[in-house]
C-alpha cells in the first residue's frame, strides 16, 4: 500500500494546505480561550470540515471559509458553566437547555467582532437537523446552509469519538451506524410537541446523507493510514525479533564452544548486532517484548482490515 499523507486521528489539526492570513490567525487564536477539551473538539470538527469539503470537491475559497466557521463552531461555550460543560454523567433538562444557548451566545460573540462576523454561521447552524428537530431555531434543510450541514455531521461524529474514548478505529463502525440511522427519513409517528409534528418534514432525516458520504471516505483514508503504519511498526517488529534471534544464536554457540578463539568470534558478532540499550544480559527481554508487540499489532491489524470491510458495506 502506498504511503499516504498522514491524518492524525488524535492530534492537533492546522489547516496546512493553506496559507493563513493575519485574520485567521487572529479567528483561529480565539480557540485559546476556550477549555482544552472543547478547544480540541473544535480542532478535529475543523479537520473533519475541511476533509469533507475537499471531497465534496468544494472550492478551496469555500472550505477554507467552512473551516474556519468549523474552528469558531463551539466558540460559545466560553460562557457555559464550567460544572455543566465538563459534566460526565447525563445533562438534567434544565442543564441541556442551558447548554443548548451556546449556539447563540457564539452566534452573537461572531457578529459583535467584524473579524468574527464572516464566520458566524459556524455557531449558530451546527444543531440545526434537516427535520427541523434541530436549535435553535428548528430550521428545515431549505433553510440550513451547507455550512450548517458539513459541521453538523462533523460535530456529531468527533463527540460520539470523542465521548467513547477510540483509541483505534477498531469498532469506528457503531459510530457510523448511529449516523446513518441519524440520515434515514423519520417513519410517521405520533410526536407529543405539536408545533414539530406541523413542522417536521417526514422525508427527510436530520443530516445530509451526501455529506455523511464524504465522511465515509474520510474515515476510510483514516483506517487505511492507520493500517499503513500498523504494517510498518509490525515489518519493523519482525526485522527486530530475526537480530535477536540471530544474537540468541550466537550466544549459545558461545556458551556451548570451548576454544577462546571461537568464543571470542561469537562475543563480537553479538556486539555487532546489539543495539542501544541492549546487552547480552538483557536481550531475551527484549525479544521477548518485541515478540509480545508482534503478535499485539498482528491482530489490531487483522481487527483494523475486518473494521474497514464492515464500513464500506455500510448502506447510506
Amino acid at each position: 500500500m502506498a504511503k499516504k499523507e498522514k491524518f492524525d486521528f488524535y492530534n492537533m489539526t492546522t489547516l496546512k494546505s493553506y496559507n493563513l492570513d493575519e485574520s485567521m490567525r487572529y479567528q483561529l487564536n480565539m480557540l485559546d480561550n476556550l477549555d482544552v477539551f472543547t478547544r480540541k473538539h473544535c480542532e478535529n470538527v475543523a479537520n473533519l470540515t475541511c476533509r469533507i469539503c475537499e471531497y465534496l470537491n468544494l472550492s478551496k475559497k469555500f472550505t477554507v471559509y467552512c473551516t474556519t466557521c468549523a474552528y469558531l463552531h463551539d466558540i460559545g461555550k466560553l460562557f457555559i458553566p464550567t460544572k455543566i460543560l465538563q459534566k460526565t454523567s447525563s445533562l438534567t433538562e434544565e442543564e441541556f437547555n442551558i447548554m443548548k444557548t451556546h449556539t447563540k451566545i457564539g452566534y452573537n460573540i461572531c457578529m459583535k467582532d467584524l473579524k468574527l462576523r464572516p464566520y458566524a454561521a459556524g455557531a449558530i447552524y451546527h444543531h440545526e437537523s434537516l427535520d427541523g428537530s434541530g436549535y435553535p431555531n428548528s430550521l428545515t434543510k431549505k433553510d440550513i446552509p451547507l455550512e450548517g450541514q458539513i459541521i453538523r455531521i462533523a460535530d456529531q461524529y468527533d463527540a460520539i469519538v470523542s465521548k467513547r474514548q477510540y483509541k483505534s478505529h477498531i469498532d469506528i463502525s457503531e459510530t457510523l451506524e448511529i449516523l446513518i440511522e441519524e440520515a434515514k427519513p423519520h417513519t410517521k409517528q405520533e410526536t407529543p410537541n405539536k408545533l414539530f409534528s406541523l413542522k417536521k418534514e417526514n422525508n427527510l432525516g436530520k443530516i445530509n446523507p451526501k455529506i455523511l458520504k464524504a465522511l465515509f471516505k474520510v474515515v476510510i483514508d483514516d483506517i487505511e493510514y492507520e493500517i499503513y503504519c500498523v504494517s510498518e511498526y509490525i515489518d519493523f517488529l519482525d526485522e527486530q525479533m530475526k537480530r535477536l534471534d540471530e544474537i540468541d544464536n550466537y550466544h549459545n554457540k558461545m556458551l556451548y564452544t570451548k576454544k577462546d578463539t571461537e568464543k571470542q568470534y561469537y562475543k563480537n558478532g553479538i556486539n555487532l548486532l546489539l543495539k542501544d540499550g541492549e546487552s547480552i544480559e538483557n536481550y531475551s527481554q527484549i525479544s521477548y517484548e518485541y515478540e509480545e508487540a508482534y503478535y499485539n499489532r498482528k491482530e489490531k491489524l487483522d481487527k483494523l482490515k475486518e473494521e474497514i470491510k464492515k464500513i464500506k458495506k455500510l448502506k447510506i
